[in-house]
């Protein structure tokens, strides 16, 4: 069965130029930024950034939950549940329904990927992704 964990990070909700210049600070584990939106950014085990926008929302986010796959969990599990095409360039961030449940795929370099879904969503991904 798939194991869907909480997500740690901080989101910043700001103007595009600014969260593409942002420094995030890490702590044991390297930071995955995930930009769901131009203005939208989710930094996966960030603990602090620095973002020059006097208006940007920054904030701890938890409200998330996923699961780290290989190419073939990726490829058995998900792909024949996905409602919408995978992007060919890699990495990418797509998203949309996955198994009739609204989620997001980031997709490394690898072939590997972190499926994600709100946390009020998980049980019911996890479970039709059995």
């Amino acid at each position: 069965m798939l194991a869907l964990e909480r997500l740690r990070g901080i989101r910043v909700v700001a103007d595009p130029a600014a969260l593409e210049a942002a420094r995030w600070v890490a702590g044991s584990l390297p930071v995955t930024v995930l930009r769901f939106a131009p203005d939208d950014a989710f930094a996966l085990e960030a603990h602090r950034v620095e973002v020059r926008d006097e208006h940007a929302i920054v904030e701890d986010e938890i409200g998330y939950v996923g699961a780290w796959l290989l190419p073939s969990e990726l490829a058995d599990l998900v792909v024949p549940r996905l409602e919408w095409p995978l992007p060919v360039e890699r990495p990418a961030l797509a998203q949309g329904l996955v198994a009739g449940v609204p989620a997001k795929l980031w997709i490394g370099a690898d072939g590997g990927a972190l499926l994600i879904t709100a946390a009020a969503f998980g049980e019911e991904l996890a479970g039709r992704l059995r």
